[in-house]
């Protein structure tokens, strides 16, 4: 390829325009995506982040987003580089998350023996390919910005490898992505439906509200505050909404099958219950299980129609347009308060039980290890989830601040395997928060290529806790219950502590709750003077989550 100045080649231009919008950007270097970053490095202020799986580069700008609300990129290679990447991709697919995925790309001659065919590939999973050219390579790039952040969904931005570093000019200016106005309800069948809500409100006896993470996207938390107070609303949040409602003391948690027992029966006593921004998937709704008959359910949200069958009234619109729409609506009815949710002592029903220190097999109790970790915890924190059987134990013993401090990144592709390189990501989206990964044993090890880079990003505000116990737990809880061979479902036991060691973390095995002794001396260190923490906690199989013993109640 002819020698061009770096700043007016196809890449730069695709760099220099993405810069516009971006401060960050993940992943791997290789032959196809080389320009783009040196572009990148030598003509921006946009920070790079080398992770050491291409997977990973799109699971940081995924955590990233998560955390920050703000739009992050990837990057990527040709070919074997960026079929690597297609699980995080997916996964962003399936949760919405909004990213750039720059990625190298066959020739415009023709496929060599190492292409595959990339844009297949990426509709596969759910996701748009915009291939820039040596004449629209700005204009490209905010196109696919602009479809991103329209639709919530990750593109892939394309730059074939013969185009790669051909003189493209100075850079053309380009026109800034042009977005949609929130969904707001309109015409007479709107005003209707959300008369309708407001009426329901007003004359409910035991009001309930449900927020999930459309409510945060949309910023609709103040409004939603208002709802409950006019009409004396019991509040809960899906396990990606905690936090949205601005009364703490009449919220009752996390919903589904991480909700405590006693709440979720306080939720069925609710005559109307009205959910905001929540797309009621089963493990929300608890199987079906989560209203009772009698209770009359509302939705709204921006999808075309109710996502679940027990809605019986709905409203299709942004949460937080429809919220303050609903809160002036009973502002100007001068709606008198239920009274239901102060009648209530909410604070015993959302406790958890608390387990035993040592299950029958000798093993840790997962439930006392996650209590007495929640205890020590840091309470300016972020936790990132990767995805197992383990999931239930921080999302039930460790509650955050707002929902952009718990990122469950691979559970809506149902993935293991993407929390090492959640780590980067929210570390950056949140720089003075503590990082706290919650990884299992089959995932940790799936995801250890970007251990290292996990360390070297967080440093010493970054723990690990690794729910070891020897097997991939979610298969031994729902096969091996059935009679299946567990030999597959099984892991040598692996010493976490030692691997973490051996990147420059510190790490404890714990097998003893006093070994989380270790854990609250190093929250009380000085950032700078500590490590990178690696709890390799050695817990019992035996011990199954709630949500768990939801599915295998379904699927047997």
């Amino acid at each position: 390829m002819p020698a061009v100045s770096p700043a007016t080649s196809v890449s730069a231009h695709v760099a220099l325009t993405l810069a516009r919008h971006i401060d960050h950007v993940f992943g791997v270097m290789g032959n196809g995506n080389a320009y783009f970053l040196d572009a990148l490095e030598r003509s921006t202020d946009v920070h790079f982040t080398a992770v050491r799986h291409e997977a990973g580069g799109v699971v940081a700008a995924d955590a990233y987003h998560r955390a920050s609300g703000r739009l992050a990129a990837a990057t990527a290679t040709y070919g074997a580089g960026f079929t690597n990447t297609l699980t995080g991709l997916a996964e962003a697919v399936q949760a919405h998350v909004p990213l750039v995925l720059v990625v190298g790309d066959e020739p415009t001659s023709g496929p060599r023996p190492w292409d595959v065919d990339q844009i297949a590939l990426a509709s596969a999973v759910g996701a748009r390919t915009y291939t820039v050219g040596r004449a629209d390579a700005a204009a490209t790039t905010v196109i696919a910005i602009e479809h991103a952040l329209t639709y919530r969904v990750p593109t892939v931005l394309a730059i074939p490898y013969d185009v790669a570093a051909r003189d493209a000019g100075p850079l053309p200016e380009a026109p800034e992505p042009r977005l949609p106005e929130p969904l707001a309800p309109a015409g007479p069948f709107a005003a209707g439906a959300v008369e309708g809500l407001v009426e329901a409100l007003a004359s409910a006896e035991r009001p309930f509200l449900l927020a999930g993470r459309g409510a945060w996207i949309s910023g609709a938390g103040e409004s939603l505050g208002e709802v409950a107070d006019a009409v004396g609303a019991v509040t809960a949040s899906t396990a990606l909404g905690r936090g949205i409602f601005p009364r703490s003391e009449y919220d009752l948690g996390v919903t589904g099958g991480f909700g405590a027992e006693g709440a979720m029966e306080l939720v069925r006593e609710a005559d109307v219950a009205v959910v905001f921004g929540a797309s009621l998937n089963q493990f929300t709704m608890r199987f079906g299980d989560l209203f009772a008959p009698g209770t009359r359910v509302f939705q709204v949200d921006v999808a075309p129609a109710a996502t679940h069958p027990h809605v019986g009234g709905y409203v299709r619109g942004d949460a937080g347009v429809v919220a303050r729409a609903v809160a002036d609506g009973l502002r100007a009815r001068h709606v008198r308060s239920s009274g239901w949710r102060e009648s209530v002592d909410l604070l015993p029903l959302r406790a958890y039980e608390p387990g035993d220190e040592v299950a029958a097999d000798g093993r840790l109790d997962p439930r006392s290890v996650a209590a007495r970790i929640g205890e020590l915890l840091p309470p300016d924190r972020v936790v990132v989830s990767d995805g197992g059987h383990f999931i239930g134990w921080a999302n039930m013993y460790w509650p955050v601040a707002s929902p952009d401090r718990m990122s469950m990144v691979g559970t809506a592709f149902q993935s293991i395997g993407l929390g090492w390189p959640s780590v980067p990501g929210a570390a950056l989206a949140k720089p003075s928060a503590t990082v706290v990964l919650t990884t299992g044993d089959g995932g940790g090890l799936m995801a250890l290529a970007d251990l290292e880079s996990a360390v070297r990003v967080a440093g010493g505000r970054g723990l690990a806790v690794v729910w070891n116990d020897a097997a991939y737990g979610a298969e031994v809880n729902l096969y091996g219950l059935k009679g299946l061979a567990k030999e597959p479902m099984l892991i040598p036991e692996v010493d976490f502590a030692a691997l973490a060691s051996g990147v420059g973390a510190e790490g404890v095995v714990v097998r003893r709750l006093e070994d989380l002794d270790r854990l609250a001396t190093w929250t009380a260190e000085p950032e700078a003077s500590r490590r990178f923490l690696v709890l390799d906690c050695r817990i019992s199989g035996a011990v199954v989550a709630p949500y768990q013993q939801e599915i295998i109640r379904v699927n047997s």
